[in-house]
Parts: C-alpha cells; structure tokens; sequence
C-alpha cells in the first residue's frame, strides 16, 4: 500500500481548521469571562434605595416553548424588598418628603395586604421614618413576621368592606390623623414647658406620658395611600415601564398583569402604548374581582349584583394583593385593550409548573400573571413577545398558597403534569 503524501495545501487547510476550533473555543471562554467581568465591575449602589429597580427581564423557558412565543417575566422579586412595591414604597416616600406631608422622624402609615407594606418597612428608615401597618388578619402570616422584623408597628385586622370604617385601609388612615394630633400636642406642650416639666399646687411634675403606639414619635403621620396615591402609577410609568422598553429593544407586542392598585399595569400601559399603540395590554383578573367586567363591559358589576344580591364580602380567591372591587384612581390611569379571568386552581397550578420546569419559585400574583401571559400567547398565536410581572418571590406564601393543608381545604390539590390546565399539551 502507497504511504499517503499530504500536500502543502492540505497540511495548511488542516492547520486553519485546527487553529479556528481552538481560537473559537477560547473566544467562547473569553466572551464568558467579559460577561462576568462586566456584572463584577459595575459601579457600587448607594445604598438599599439605589438598589431598587432595573431588575433582569428573563425568559421563562417553558412558558415560550409551549406557545410559540416569547414570553418575559420582570423579575421584580430581585428588588431589595423582594417585590414590585419596593419602586411604589420609594415614589410615595419621596414625594411625601418633598411636598412637606412626611419628614424625618415621622411615621409612614399603609394599611396593605403585605408587599407593599414590607416595601415601606424596608425602605423607610433610609429616610429616618418609621412605618405602622394595618393588615388585614387573613393574609398570610409571615408577611406579618416580616414587617416585625422589619421593626415596623403591625396591627391586624378582620377583613370588611372598604366602606367600613373598620376596613384595614381606613384604619391606616386614622392612624396617620392620630399622629398628626399627637405631634401637634408634643409641639404644643414643649413651647409651654420647654423642659419636658408643669406646675400643679405649686409643684413641678413631668408631663403625662401617651400610651399611644405613636407615643414616641413627636414628627407626625404621612398615610401612603397605595390605591388612590398616583405616585404609584408614576413610579411604573417612569421606571418599571421604560425598564421594558429597553430591554425588549421596542420589540414586544403584549403586556398582561393583575390588578389590585392597579399602579404596575396603569404605569405600564400606558408608557408602552405611549411609545407604540400596536402594543397590547391586558388585564388578568381573579376570582371575586369586578375589574374583568369593568374591562370588558363596561361596569364593574352583573345586573344582578347591581339589584343588591352582591355578597357584603364577595373575594373568592387564595390569590394575595390583587383584585378589587372599585376603581382607584391608578387605575383609571390603565391604557388596556382587554382582560382576561385566572382561576385560584390556575395559579396553584402554574406556580408549581415553573417551579419544577424553571427553577422559578413565585408568588400567587406572579402565577396568576404566567396564566395571563399563557392566555395572550394563545390569543395572539406563536411568534408574538409577551411581557409580565414576577412580582415576589413564594417566600411569602408559605403558609396559604404553598400549603398542601391549606390548599386541600378548597380543593386546590393541584395535580397536573403539565400545562393542560391551559388546554396546553
């Protein structure tokens, strides 16, 4: 057999080969390097509230092989605070400041289902406040625990209409009053005894002491007002929103979240619709909620809810922190060209798909938004970029919406394999 002869041609193609598969092998290793170099270098945060915002938008994997289309969560459980609010908790704060309302020292009042409020609680001390709570006694009770932690002043109360006095939000808002008169006494009270001392018969004594839980606090109340406050639609209009924009490069083609103050999705919309109208933004509404029939009809309520057959108490849902029963004012600032319903037994189940496919461990409100993102992709038909909100993080849901006790009380075992809850196969 003739000993095979390599040309000078061959030698140097085989050399060429050789040389770009090793050159690309170390490009692949150098590129991981500068990606990683880059995230190390950046400059230094000031602080927890410099911190807040620019979360990553990911693709949810599993989500965007199953429809066709991409689907991207805003991972906002990555804030300081562990959710969207921590933005809204910043904007409140600082308008407050700014406009005279709150100053430092003073109490931030909430009453709030739990992210919210663990937001200001988080954040109020960078400004030298303090922060009391009025949460209603279903919510799941280590958001409660949190807020302790947090040192904030936790009240908890039964769960009653809005138009109750008693209802958690109007109790945050006398507690904020009850500041200011006592602010106003502690004013009053020093330029007349400068020294903290009276006279009675003749005797100096000290001043009586308050029992109030806002006795130690002499620089008055700012109630935050998360529903009705538009520092909460501006902080997604000026953040959140354009966050989105970015990093899409312009190039989506749908938004989708839930409701409760409806400051993410009014923010959102609107300043994505602003820089594009084909954009379109939806509403994912669960039970019990009137915001689905607002969108779509026009009213919040069915003709016969409207005669007074309505429940006092209509919420039907395990889901926490969205669906309401009137319109707030941030709302009203919503840019939405439909909505859809999200069932309790819908999340329940999304929350452990992504789990077990994507390694994403979320919140009730943030599966509710994954089934919204599921109905817009089959709406629109694959090849279309879908955006929602991962709000928090599962971490505050332990006791209720990752409760197998819990859950099997409301059959809401949940049981799928896959994503045929969403007639997915």
């Amino acid at each position: 057999m003739a000993p095979v002869r390599i040309t000078g041609a061959i030698a140097a193609a085989l050399s060429m080969s050789l040389l770009s598969y090793f050159l690309g092998r170390y490009r692949s290793k150098l590129s991981w390097r500068r990606s990683h170099e880059v995230v190390s270098s950046k400059k230094t945060r000031k602080g927890i509230l410099d911190a807040i915002g620019n979360t990553p938008l990911i693709r949810i994997n599993s989500l965007s092989k199953a429809t066709g289309c991409e689907i991207l969560g805003k991972a906002e459980f990555l804030n300081p605070g562990g959710s969207v609010k921590d933005r809204v908790a910043v904007k409140i704060i600082e308008e407050a400041i700014e406009s005279g309302q709150l100053v430092q020292g003073g109490v931030v009042t909430e009453g709030s289902a739990g992210s919210t409020a663990i937001s200001i609680a988080t954040v109020a001390p960078a400004y030298g406040c303090k922060c009391h709570v009025v949460i209603p006694d279903d919510a799941a009770i280590e958001k409660s625990d949190i807020l302790e932690a947090l040192g904030a002043t936790v009240e908890r109360v039964r769960p009653v209409s809005i138009m109750h006095r008693d209802h958690y939000v109007n109790v945050a808002r006398r507690r904020a009053l009850e500041a200011d008169e006592l602010a106003s006494k502690h004013r009053k009270a020093s330029q007349e005894h400068p020294n903290g001392l009276e006279k009675h018969n003749g005797h100096i004594v000290e001043a009586e002491k308050q029992s109030n839980d806002f006795s130690n606090n002499s620089k008055g109340g700012f109630f935050a007002d998360q529903f009705e406050n538009l520092a909460n639609f501006q902080a997604h209009y000026e953040g959140t929103g354009p966050e989105i924009w970015k990093q899409t490069g312009g190039n989506l083609h749908a938004f989708v979240a839930a409701a409760g103050t409806g400051g993410t999705l009014a923010g959102v919309s609107r300043f994505l619709q602003e820089k594009n109208n084909k954009i379109k933004c939806f509403l994912i509404d669960p039970p019990g909620s009137g915001l689905f029939n607002k969108v779509t009809r026009g009213v919040m309520y069915t003709k016969e809810e409207a005669e007074g057959r309505r429940l006092k108490h209509p919420f039907d849902t395990i889901t926490e922190g969205i669906g309401i029963n009137r319109l707030t004012q941030n709302f009203k600032m919503a840019k939405l060209d439909g909505a859809f319903r999200g069932t309790d037994m819908e999340a329940v189940e999304m929350s452990r798909f992504l789990m077990k496919n994507d390694g994403l461990f979320v919140g009730s409100s943030s599966a509710m938004n994954c089934v919204g993102a599921v109905r817009v992709a089959q709406s629109l038909g694959p090849g279309h970029t879908v955006v929602t909100i991962l709000c928090d993080s599962g971490m505050r849901h332990l006791s209720k919406f990752f409760n197998p006790r819990y859950l099997s009380q409301y059959g809401l075992t949940p049981k799928a394999v896959g994503l045929e809850f969403l007639d997915l196969r």
